[in-house]
């Protein structure tokens, strides 16, 4: 088919852009040839012309197809081509998060800026073994590659890997080197491989350093050998370095740093060591602050120094050599701060007695002055003279630098040589895998001498890579037969030539650096004139005469002349040399002392990196004459010749390449610049492997693949039996131009594009298939809605219309009664409205009447009393107005007199006080006197007449006074009646208002009586409603409570049931993990013993010389031995002299009495920690109930007393049972026996009656003692304090932790030495508490057999009494001695009240034993009684026979007459006899010899351990303890032997599995232990143990089950393990479900099943074979249940982990294979009754991986759908299952991004491991059940076969 055939309408494709590189669209039309422009629809939603260029006529790139987007293998690819490869990139990088692609040959890594969990060792252990096509692209997957090969080839193997700075090339070398380690190991026990991966920390800190483009940059190339032996295990390795890049020691650009070692020193200056080095802050120094940027983010510089000294201790270099690398470090950038003055242009000097010179000179051990003047001069030597010359400060500078590059460079030699060393091995090297972690091509503004050298080594890379893919490409061709036409590929010979050939470019450089005045600019002159024009290769710029251009094959690089010579010359002045090798630092002129080697390993550039080859281990010496000459080497020629030892090297071994790609510039996770990514694919040969693979044959099916894929296409008259013909007929239909594909011998070859077409032709078929499909069921589905909608539409119709004539009905019914209603109700209506208003009327008269006749009494009343009042008040008043008039009237009168006397009194005082007055009383005083005297006589005189007449009115006076008195008082008595009367009237009118007032107060009351009584009846109403609605409501809360109640009930039992079951899943996973830990310590103590035994045999065979003769060595030797060198010392003693006398002919046999003797002090201390447990777990149920009964303290008399009563009561209807039986057996004999017949019997009975009447008196006593002390006990135990049970608990509850935390016991096996010391000594302390103990009890033993014997005599004197008084004799005696036992030990403790309450507790103690004692005695009665009734039935049967066979006269003069007894056969006891000196022939033919295959098939299963059993029990018989201990030894050591021996072979291992655990039941079985007698018979209880305690060799057996278990576990996963992923995964169970992609160049296994492919019924009939291998060996069923749970669990881990590995499984359809093939296993458990198992549980993750692959993955509700269904997978295993699904049809569509980012922030809580595989090694912890068997010993037969007639039957 025509290419332009496939540009039609809706085709894809690819045209350039400047942004994106490529752009998609779409073709809008159809292509026709002549076209010049193409209708395009981009993606982003624009229409476009594309124009086609005129000449060319080329049409843009197609696309390929979605279903193959995401390749693993870009070979893959339909279309090959840039756009195809960067697109296939992106979206692996960026949608699926893989940064691993295939493409041919070439593993292509995108470094992703981001730590990815890819790297642990479970995905080592994945890729370990497998395909490299199986798994998906990885580092891992391409070392395992290299690994086979050197294994398989024998031919040595490199891994070249290149890249830019960034991309990640150091950590793809250091990775692989890491997988090599961990998948070979090493040879020797010094951890080489640990050293190998050492001394990467050691090379990061010396030759990295931080770069604008990456933080960790190589600024050096290195190739590593990794030695391997010839078991392929690692035994060294050695370093060859290219290029340091020197000049970075003395500058640095913007935003770089210096190696990161001097940051290191730097950060640790402050560490007391580092103190000399007198070292500060890295911006201090001159050296390491040009960058401006010190610090890394991330970057601890401080714990890097840490890890850089451990791995340089871990290589050996020590603390001395170490400190002399830190002062060399310290003196270079000390070196860097010398400053210069200039003294004129062409001199300089340093200041005196400066400080970083001086601290230089000390560190490196040399004088300052001549370091000084060196520094700033140099000598001049000619042949006749030497000159001094001092030299400008410039050139100081630069001399000071150069001094600098090289020391740094003579150091990191010396180191690297150290390295070496360390990594060296004496075991001669077999074969060896190099790991090239190389410069890729480097291209900047501006290119020097270092580009110029990183992209010539480039060249020479990409020559051989061309060469090598060339080469395979026509291996392939001629391996299929396929004609071969020569590929034309890019050859970059020429460009090779123009750099190193004869007058080339590093010719002319060389010859340039040895003429006297060669510059930059004269060599660059020989260039143009040597090369311009000439070579098409070779430019010159046009602006420029001082540089060139050289189109390498990655792109045209412009490099300047300037520097070139300098470089290359590498000149350092030999004074300042000289100067450093005279230091009394020693270390430092061993810098130096290689100088003069033809091949220096470290000569460097002065400005630039340093070429070095392989460095040797010693250095050798070379002739004197030959040391100038060499010396002179230049750069260049030093690192082409380097080169070309590398290219040998490379070129004899078989190259795998790694291309490391950098995705932007800015170190952004998982961010995609396409610019870039193109220009390194261009770069690395990436491009140029695709253009060679699309020149020929890219895409490549096996006819199988083909059919399978394009089956839709074949007609079924198309399929013949020879697929290869069918293919061919097909092929030649489908495409009609031959040249498009070829026929191979197993595979057809197709052109670019043929497959995608055949995928359009395909998705087509499908498409219109589908289409037809689809065009049939819509129709079908149509038609039958239709039919759907149509009967119901006449359903709807029939129930309508029947319901609209109901309706009708209805309403002329509702009608008609209406009317009726109508009528009835409105004549209601108006009777009733009548009959209101007649009856309101008449309550209106009769208010209204009542109402006047009250208004007219009210008014009557009214005028009544207003008389009565209006009387009252007028005289009231009178008398007011008259009393106020008479106030009135004595007021003015008052007041006036008043005013009068004042006028007078004025008046008087005014004369009073005038002169004129005393004058005029003065001059007329006499004359007044004398009148005045005259005065008083006539006054005299009127006086006795005034005296006469006042005596006469004083008696008329009187008269009329007492008139007048007697007047008064009779009318102050009417006035006091009258206000008597007054008061009255008003108290009468005050009553009569209150009366009123109470009245209206009373009315008002009533009012309110009333309205509170209406309120309160409103109010109760309300009430009673209101709480009739709350008491409703609290119904109904209580309902709801009580249902609460019941659920929360619920909810709490079941709660407490989930969490009774987590806690039982968490102790039996606790329970499991200890199981795990020990049997994994079993697990490394039987390698150990492999490994000390093969030591030992190759010891044996180096040692021992070969001497005629055979001499004897005992086959338990080495087990045994091994066993002593790991038990203790004492063993270690005894194994001094066993091995010592190894060569003597005879060797004692070892026993194992000290290994059981750790094992049983191990299980002693098991005991005694799970003893311990139980005691705490009791104490803390007594503190719980302690604080129950303080709790319920004062309920507890009450049940204490009637606990009592009912025990009595309980007891004393027991005796009366007795009682009544007893007398009822007594009748019943009497009646039956005659007097004559009972008569020599009636003693007997009368005892046997007689003592069960004494037993039963004495139960009644003890039970009423024991009564009476539980009473006692119950009063005491309040008064005792629960503290010593919680100090106790809590001593305990340490003790147990403690017990915890030394609960690894079983790693005795480590450190057994210092263990059994601690044990012993725990032994030595437990032994004299014991004692102490034990010489307790036996005092109180004693004194308890003196009570006994007290006791007895008492017994025997109540016997003697009548039976009523024999209880209360035993209850007085007993109240009576525990009485004077309680007085004697108050008074005995009195004054210390502790033992006094340490005594109350064992007084309890011993209440408690009697109860116990009690209990027994209840079931000996009961016991007794049963075999009475039993005897008296039997005695009474013998009775009645002989009373009518036999006479009394006969029974007592008969004769006895004598009787012939027949011989019995033999009776066997179960045992098998041997002699001592048969032991090893016994275990030679019964272990060492026999067939597993024979025994199982013809005889019994397990007979060897019966064999075993039983000739164990005859040395029990005999009881031999030497006998014992040798045939259990020499028993479990030929197992061993056996095993190891025929390990592989599962048959084998199946056999001794079985037949251990039976001898470990037999051993169990027959102990004498009444645990494991309880399903024997009577006669196997007979067979049992009499002697020997043989539990100890039952856990020595038990740890070698556990040893053969783990050994089958590993046959079983080696026979398993090729067959899961091809029959799992590849092959197709349901045909046609999948169909195969196309594969690449990595060529994966073949998914259909060929010839010899395994299937999923290879795996059912491999688990048939070991089910009934299993079965037939007689395998205990729960023991098989836990191998098929392992068998599975490995099915299912193996097939999950490669499915997270491989893109191409996971599809919608591989998820259904899955889960038709788990259904298959499943069906498999179910035919063998072993679905309780657990093993279907182990495959829930592959289940649920598969549903992942099948469910929908669009919406939120699918994204919380897939979380709640993925219970079983971590958050890591579902993002990558959803990262790596691949649609396999068109149809099917890619998860997007936005819907992992969802699953991954719902999962964001879930805590589970982030580890992605699961461990497929992982072994779940065995136990081994009892199972008892029911054969009989003395049944068994041995047959003849087994060759042990010299062991007889006992």
């Amino acid at each position: 088919m025509a290419a332009s055939e496939l540009y039609t309408k809706f085709a894809r494709v690819w045209i350039p852009d400047p942004e994106e590189v490529w752009k998609s669209a779409e073709l809008l039309k159809d292509y026709k040839p002549g076209d010049k422009v193409l209708l395009l629809h981009l993606e982003e939603g624009k229409d476009l012309e594309y124009r086609l260029d005129p000449k060319t006529k080329e049409l843009p790139h197609l696309r390929n197809p979605d279903i193959l987007v995401g390749e693993n293998d870009l070979t893959a690819l339909s279309y090959l081509h840039e756009p195809a490869v960067l697109h296939n990139l992106r979206v692996r990088f960026i949608d699926s998060k893989l940064i691993y692609t295939y493409c041919g040959i070439v593993l292509v890594a995108i470094n992703p800026y981001e730590q990815l969990p890819i790297y642990g060792e479970d995905i080592i252990n994945a890729y370990s073994g497998q395909n490299m096509g199986d798994m998906d692209p990885h580092i891992f997957a391409v070392a395992e590659e290299a690994y086979k090969q050197m294994a398989r080839d024998e031919r040595n193997q490199s891994i070249i890997v290149s890249g830019e700075s960034g991309a990640g090339k150091t950590v793809s070398a250091k990775y692989a080197m890491r997988y090599f380690a961990t998948v070979s190991g090493s040879a020797s026990e010094a951890n080489v491989e640990e050293k190998v991966l050492a001394s990467n920390p050691i090379m990061e800190s010396i030759g990295n350093a931080k770069t604008t483009r990456n933080d960790n940059s190589s600024r050096f190339g290195k190739y590593i050998e990794i030695g391997f032996d010839k078991r392929y295990r690692i035994i060294g390795a050695n370093m060859r370095t290219y290029l340091l890049e020197k000049s970075r020691v003395v500058f640095q650009a913007e935003e770089e740093r210096n190696y990161h070692i001097f940051y290191q020193l730097c950060a640790s200056a402050k560490l007391p060591e580092f103190k000399m080095l007198r070292l500060g802050n890295a911006n201090n120094f001159h050296y390491t602050n040009q960058g401006g940027s010190p610090v890394i983010e991330g970057v601890d510089d401080t714990k890097e120094m840490a890890h850089t000294r451990q791995a340089c201790t871990l290589l050996g270099i020590s603390e001395s050599y170490q400190m002399g690398i830190f002062r060399i470090l310290a003196g270079i950038l000390h070196l860097g701060n010398v400053a210069f003055i200039s003294r004129d242009s062409d001199s300089c000097t340093i200041p005196p007695k400066h400080e970083p010179l001086s601290i230089f000179s000390d560190l490196m051990g040399v004088d300052y002055e001549e370091m000084c003047h060196w520094l700033c001069h140099r000598k001049l030597a000619t042949t006749t003279e030497t000159y001094i010359k001092p030299i400008s400060k410039l050139q100081a500078t630069n001399a000071r630098d150069a001094l600098a590059k090289h020391i740094y460079a003579k150091l990191f030699s010396w180191i690297v040589d150290h390295v070496n060393q360390a990594l060296h091995s004496a075991v001669k090297q077999h074969s060896f895998i190099g790991v090239l972690d190389i410069y890729g091509f480097e291209t900047f503004e501006i290119n020097s001498f270092e580009q110029f050298c990183i992209n010539y080594a480039n060249e020479k890379l990409q020559q051989q890579f061309n060469m090598h893919v060339f080469k395979l490409e026509q291996e392939e061709y001629m391996k299929e037969q396929i004609p071969w036409t020569l590929i034309d590929f890019y050859d970059n010979q020429p460009c090779i030539n123009l750099i190193e050939s004869k007058l080339g470019i590093l010719d002319l450089l060389d010859e340039e650096c040895k003429m006297p005045k060669g510059t930059d600019d004269t060599w660059a002159q020989k260039l143009y004139n040597t090369h311009l024009n000439k070579c098409a290769l070779f430019e010159k710029p046009r602006l420029s005469n001082k540089a060139f251009i050289i189109q390498h094959f990655a792109d045209k690089v412009e490099y300047q002349c300037e520097g070139f010579l300098e470089k290359n010359k590498d000149t350092v002045f030999e004074e300042q040399i000289k100067v450093l090798k005279s230091s009394k630092f020693k270390m430092l002129p061993e810098l130096f002392q290689d100088d003069e080697k033809a091949i220096s390993p470290t000569s460097a550039t002065s400005s630039g990196r340093t070429p070095l080859t392989r460095i040797p281990a010693k250095p050798t010496k070379g002739r004197p004459g030959q040391t100038a000459k060499e010396h002179k080497k230049t750069v260049g020629h030093q690192f082409r010749n380097s080169l070309h030892l590398l290219m040998e090297t490379l070129n004899a071994t078989t190259p795998h390449y790694v291309r490391c790609i950098k995705p932007n510039d800015f170190k952004f996770p998982f961010t995609f610049d396409e610019k870039r990514a193109v220009q390194q694919l261009r770069a690395c040969g990436v491009l140029e492997t695709i253009r060679i693979s699309a020149a020929g044959f890219p895409s490549r099916w096996t006819y199988q693949e083909f059919f399978s894929r394009y089956r839709v296409l074949m007609k079924q008259k198309d399929v013949l039996s020879d697929r290869k013909q069918t293919c061919k007929n097909v092929l030649e239909k489908l495409i009609l131009d031959k040249d498009k594909y070829q026929f191979g011998k197993t595979k057809i070859f197709f052109r670019a594009g043929q497959v995608a077409y055949l995928e359009k032709l395909r998705a087509d078929k499908l498409r219109a298939a589908c289409i037809r499909i689809q065009k049939t069921i819509r129709g079908w589905l149509l038609r039958k809605k239709y039919l759907r909608m149509r009967k119901a539409a006449i359903t709807v119709q029939r129930y309508v219309r029947g319901y609209q004539a109901r309706c009708y009905t209805k309403f002329l019914r509702r009608t008609k009664a209406a009317t009726i209603i109508q009528k009835y109700w409105r004549m209601y209506i108006v009777r009733r409205r009548y009959k209101i208003r007649r009856s309101a009327t008449i309550v209106l008269q009769s208010y209204l009447r009542g109402y006047l006749a009250r208004n007219r009494y009210r008014k009557m009343l009214r005028e009544h009393k207003a008389v009565i009042i209006q009387k009252w008040v007028r005289g009231w008043l009178a008398r007011t107005h008259y009393k106020r008039s008479m106030h009135a009237i004595i007021y003015l009168q008052c007041c006036f007199r008043r005013m009068m006397a004042k006028r007078e009194l004025k008046k008087l005082k005014i004369e009073a006080r005038s002169v004129e007055r005393y004058k005029k009383l003065h001059i007329g005083m006499e004359n007044k006197i004398m009148q005045l005297q005259r005065k008083v006589d006539e006054q005299n005189k009127d006086y006795k007449c005034l005296m006469e007449k006042l005596t006469n009115l004083e008696g008329i006076y009187n008269s009329e006074t007492e008139k007048l008195r007697s007047d008064l008082e009779r009318l102050q008595l009417s006035e006091e009646e009258a206000k008597i009367a007054t008061g009255r009237v008003l108290s009468l009118q005050e009553e009569i208002a209150k009366l009123r007032k109470d009245l209206e107060q009373t009315q008002s009351e009533k009012k309110s009586i009333e309205e509170c009584a209406d309120r309160y009846k409103q109010e109760t109403e309300q009430l009673v409603s209101d709480l009739k609605e709350e008491n409703t409501l609290l119904k109904q809360e209580k309902e709801a409570l009580n249902h609460l109640i019941v659920e929360q009930a619920k909810e709490m039992t079941e709660t407490m049931e989930k969490k009774l079951v987590e806690e039982t899943k968490q102790l039996e996973l606790d329970l499991n993990d200890e199981r795990l830990r020990y049997q994994n310590l079993l697990n490394e103590f039987s390698r150990l013993e492999e490994r000390y035994d093969d030591l030992k045999e190759e010891m044996t065979l180096m040692g021992n010389v070969p001497k005629p003769g055979h001499k004897r060595t005992d086959s338990t030797h080495s087990s045994n031995e091994s066993e002593y060198t790991f038990s203790s010392e004492i063993a270690e003693t005894e194994d001094i002299p066993l091995r010592t006398e190894e060569p003597s002919e005879k060797k004692v046999p070892l026993d194992m009495s000290l290994f059981l003797k750790l094992q049983k002090r191990v299980t002693e201390l098991e005991q005694e920690k799970q003893v311990m447990q139980d005691e705490l777990d009791r104490k803390e149920e007594q503190m719980l109930r302690s604080k129950a009964k303080e709790e319920e303290r004062p309920q507890i008399r009450g049940a204490e007393l009637e606990y009592e009563s009912l025990k009595r009561q309980e007891l004393e209807s027991e005796n009366k049972k007795l009682k009544n039986e007893l007398n009822e057996l007594r009748k019943a004999l009497s009646e039956k026996s005659a007097p004559e017949v009972t008569a020599p019997g009636a003693p007997a009975y009368r005892v046997l009656m007689e003592q069960l009447t004494s037993v039963s008196e004495e139960l009644d006593v003890r039970k009423e003692e024991v009564l009476i002390l539980r009473s006692q006990l119950v009063s005491q135990k309040e008064a005792i304090q629960p503290k010593n049970t919680m100090t106790d608990s809590t001593i305990l509850l340490e003790d147990v932790q403690k017990m915890k935390d030394k609960g690894e016991i079983a790693q005795a096996y480590i450190g057994l030495k210092e263990t059994n010391r601690l044990l012993e000594s725990q032994l030595q302390s437990q032994k004299r508490s014991h004692e102490n103990e034990a010489e307790a009890l036996r005092g109180e033993i004693q004194s308890l057999k003196e009570e006994n014997n007290r006791q007895q005599q008492l017994l025997a004197q109540n016997l003697q009494l009548p039976p009523e008084a024999r209880i209360e004799a035993s209850l007085q005696h007993e109240i009576t001695r525990l009485t004077n036992e309680n007085l004697y030990f108050e008074e005995l403790y009195a004054d210390d009240p502790k033992k006094y309450q340490s005594y109350r507790i064992s007084l309890y103690k011993r209440m408690i034993d009697l109860m116990e004692q009690l209990e027994k005695q209840d079931k000996t009665v009961r016991k007794l009684k049963k075999q009475l009734k039993v005897f008296a039935k039997k005695i009474g049967e013998l009775e009645v026979g002989q009373m009518e066979n036999i006479s009394p006269g006969q029974i007592i003069d008969e004769p006895i007459r004598p009787v012939n007894i027949p011989r019995k056969e033999k009776d066997f006891q179960g045992m098998l006899e041997y002699k001592k000196e048969d032991e090893q022939k016994l275990v030679k033919n019964l272990i060492l010899e026999l067939k597993p295959r024979g025994v199982a098939v013809n005889l019994i299963p397990g007979l060897p351990a019966y064999i075993l059993f039983m000739c164990v029990r005859h040395a029990d018989y005999l009881n031999d303890d030497q006998k014992v201990r040798s045939l259990l030894t020499s028993t479990i050591n030929s197992i061993k032997k056996v095993l190891k021996k025929r390990g592989d072979d599962f048959e084998t291992v199946s056999f001794w599995l079985s037949n251990t655990c039976r001898f470990l039941h037999c051993l169990k079985q027959y102990s004498g232990e009444e645990g494991f007698m309880k399903h024997n018979t009577s006669r196997q209880n007979e067979h049992c143990l009499t002697n020997f305690d043989l539990a100890e060799y039952r856990q020595v057996l038990s740890d070698l089950a556990i040893q053969i278990y783990q050994q089958l576990v590993r046959v079983l996963e080696n026979i398993l393990q090729p067959m899961i992923v091809s029959g799992m995964l590849e092959h197709e169970t349901i045909q046609g479900v999948s169909g195969v992609k196309p594969t690449g160049l990595r060529k994966r296994t073949s998914s259909i099943a060929d010839e010899g492919t395994y299937t999923l019924d290879s795996i059912l009939r491999q688990l048939n074979s070991f089910h009934s291998v299993l079965c037939q060996h007689g395998m205990d069923p729960e023991l098989i249940k836990q191998v098929v749970k392992q068998m599975f669990y490995i099915v299912g881990a193996v097939t999950l982990n490669n499915l997270l590995l491989r893109k191409d499984m996971c599809s919608w359809s591989k998820g259904m294979q899955i889960r038709y093939n788990v259904s298959q296993l499943e069906e498999w458990l179910r035919d063998k009754n072993l679905m309780t198992s657990g093993a279907k549980e182990t495959l829930e993750p592959l289940i649920q991986a598969a549903q992942l692959l099948q469910v929908k993955k669009k919406t939120d509700d699918d994204a919380e759908a897939i979380c709640s269904m993925c219970s079983a997978l971590t958050t890591a295993q579902i993002v990558k299952v959803l990262n790596l699904y691949t649609p396999v049809n068109e149809f099917e569509e890619r998860v997007s991004v936005s819907f992992i980012r969802t699953i991954q922030m719902r999962l964001r809580d879930r805590k589970d491991s982030p580890q992605l595989l699961m461990d497929a090694k992982h072994i779940f912890p065995v136990t081994f059940p009892f199972n008892p068997s029911s054969l009989a010993l003395e049944t068994i037969q041995i047959p003849a076969s087994l060759g042990l007639g010299f062991i007889s039957r006992v």
